[in-house]
């Protein structure tokens, strides 16, 4: 993205704004209606059918549901362990919702995270995900690596004393270019994710790896580099005992010599903005 990329690009950030706003209004409308007994597949499915009944045809990936000590990838070995289960909530239990729609071809990846009822732990990891949203656009404006800032995520999660969960994702990701889609009536998935979007990631890694830079930004080589201009879905991920939390939304990242203009988060009214807001009025 240019210089101007927050003027001139307006048009389509207020695209990427809205399909991020969307997949955020669905995650609260399916937590409030989340009650004792719900599986992670209902959970995923009321997240589809809420967003299919708004328009939403395509997907980057389909919607994900973790309870209890899935939230912290308790065990999982293998990407099939992501997908919903028949696990059911119960009182004082956290979940995370996540959720990747396509709308009017502008992509969101958003993840959401809650729990039914009080539970003091979970309210400390929220609380504590401010600081990694603080030091990852710090240190984008930077200029850092994106390894070099995986690495200082993981540090001051360790300080804090968690557990780094983005480790468990595939090639442990921290985040991922997000761009715009060829709008269809209906896309096919597979495994869960979207073709139409599978195939631009695919195209940026393979563009990528000759021009010496990768979409995935992880703690590996190939992330060894400045972060790319583009929109990326960013999700820090915390552990601790078998309680996760995080947050995923997109960071926009230019090639301005602004610091401020060089990398700003999509949208700062979203959930977990507002709480750690609210929660610093409390104080």
């Amino acid at each position: 993205m240019t210089s101007a990329a927050q003027d001139e690009n307006a048009p389509e950030l207020r695209g990427f704004r809205e399909v991020q706003r969307l997949a955020y209004a669905c995650a609260e409308a399916v937590a409030g209606q989340l009650r004792s007994g719900v599986t992670e597949r209902e959970a995923a499915r009321m997240q589809r059918v809420w967003l299919r009944e708004r328009g939403v045809r395509d997907w980057f990936h389909l919607p994900f549901a973790w309870f209890g000590d899935r939230t912290a990838f308790a065990g999982f070995k293998v990407p099939l362990q992501f997908f919903p289960t028949n696990r059911k909530l119960e009182p004082g239990m956290p979940f995370i919702l996540d959720m990747a729609p396509v709308y009017k071809g502008f992509t969101a990846d958003i993840g959401y995270s809650g729990c039914l009822g009080l539970n003091p732990l979970h309210d400390k990891l929220l609380a504590d995900l401010e600081a990694h949203r603080e030091l990852i656009l710090r240190e984008v404006r930077e200029r850092r690596s994106l390894r070099e800032i995986y690495e200082d995520v993981e540090h001051l999660m360790t300080a804090q004393g968690y557990a780094n969960r983005h480790r468990a994702y595939p090639f442990g990701v921290i985040a991922h270019k997000v761009d715009r889609v060829a709008e269809r009536r209906w896309s096919p998935q597979v495994f869960g994710f979207g073709t139409q979007s599978l195939k631009g990631l695919v195209s940026d890694a393979v563009h990528g790896h000759r021009d010496g830079w990768s979409p995935l930004w992880s703690p590996y080589r190939f992330s060894d580099h400045p972060p790319r201009p583009g929109l990326w879905a960013v999700e820090p991920h915390l552990g601790f005992r078998g309680t996760g939390a995080k947050f995923e939304e997109i960071l926009v990242v230019t090639d301005s010599r602004d610091p401020e203009q060089s990398a700003f988060w999509l949208d700062d009214d979203l959930p977990h903005v507002r709480r750690w807001a609210e929660e610093r009025v409390a104080a």
